[in-house]
């Protein structure tokens, strides 16, 4: 399959380009960015020398001649883009925001008109592998809403109430560098942020309530000095007592048969590089609040993995090519 990747020079696209370049069944054939038409992609991203020899370009969507295109482009610029891809057909993942809410939600939360609207399959494997199926065009997650909604889903029916306190690492924030980012800033420290209306809520929210759960969310994000992963505990207070015994066999049969889900202590440097998310829970005395933790690399199963594995999927690919290596560790 020849793939292009549209915004290839930021951190997620030169993930993208990693994981594409080594997939038995891709080929690399456009880069796109703007600042960098023309700059060899291995001299901006000296880590894929030898592994990827093209140059970055700029062409006009309609020029794009590409199986797959995968759009790691900043909102509201996807949906210049979308129209033209979605029309002919070509087999799209977007890592943007732009097609993860019902219209209404978005423009309320990213303050825009939706110019090129349709609706897209959220591109959550563990949770809608069967609309990703069927469709040519999938909504890549947020990685906040990843490792959250992972933590919280096999008892979401349960809850009342459900509290995300995420720790993010700074390339979560990409490659452009802010006063937030400035290492002074960022080294020996952890920084609340966006403490009660992240925009990664709502999509929060909207899984929850897909699972059958009428729960409240609430979701407070930290940014703390290291370079990738999210650590995510999930405090879900249940409408009624509940027992380790029986929370124990609802994670074990949602993510049984889950490839990229393992139920194990989570530890940052445990997923570091890779597509898993690794969770473990434990029920307060009482039997009214379960803690759930998870964590995923917020580049990989946040952004470029989960976008390969939901282009295996819709190409008919098994789910973990390309995707099945572990962390390099320590």
């Amino acid at each position: 399959m020849d793939i292009a990747i549209i915004g290839a020079s930021g951190y997620a696209g030169g993930d993208l380009m990693r994981l594409i370049t080594l997939h038995p069944h891709t080929d690399l054939v456009c880069a796109t960015s703007r600042k960098l038409d023309g700059t060899p992609v291995s001299l901006d991203q000296p880590h894929l020398k030898g592994f990827v020899d093209i140059p970055y370009t700029n062409p006009d969507v309609t020029d794009i001649d590409a199986d797959v295109v995968f759009m790691a482009v900043p909102h509201t610029v996807a949906m210049q883009y979308a129209g033209s891809l979605h029309e002919r057909g070509i087999k799209t993942i977007d890592l943007s925001a732009d097609y993860r809410l019902p219209r209404g939600i978005y423009e309320e939360i990213y303050g825009v008109t939706h110019t090129a609207f349709f609706e897209a399959p959220y591109g959550l494997p563990e949770l809608h592998r069967d609309a990703i199926k069927k469709a040519s065009f999938i909504a890549n997650p947020g990685c906040f809403p990843t490792g959250a909604t992972l933590a919280a889903a096999p008892v979401a029916d349960l809850a009342e109430t459900i509290i995300y306190d995420s720790k993010t690492g700074v390339s979560g924030a990409g490659d452009t560098v802010s006063e937030t980012t400035h290492y002074p800033n960022v080294a020996d420290n952890i920084n609340p942020y966006k403490w009660t209306a992240h925009r990664h809520l709502p999509e929060m929210e909207l899984e929850i309530s897909r699972l059958g759960s009428r729960a409240s969310v609430h979701f407070t994000p930290h940014l703390v000095p290291v370079t990738r992963g999210i650590l995510t505990t999930a405090h879900i207070l249940t409408e009624r007592p509940v027992t380790e015994g029986e929370i124990r066999m609802r994670y074990r049969k949602m993510y049984r048969d889950e490839p990229f889900i393992r139920l194990q202590t989570p530890k940052l440097a445990s997923v570091r590089g890779t597509n898993f998310c690794d969770i473990a829970f434990e029920i307060e005395d009482g039997g009214r609040r379960i803690v759930a933790v998870s964590v995923i690399d917020n580049l990989m199963k946040g952004a470029a993995g989960q976008a390969v594995q939901n282009m295996n999927i819709i190409c008919g690919f098994n789910e973990t090519d390309g995707l099945l290596f572990p962390a390099a560790a320590p």
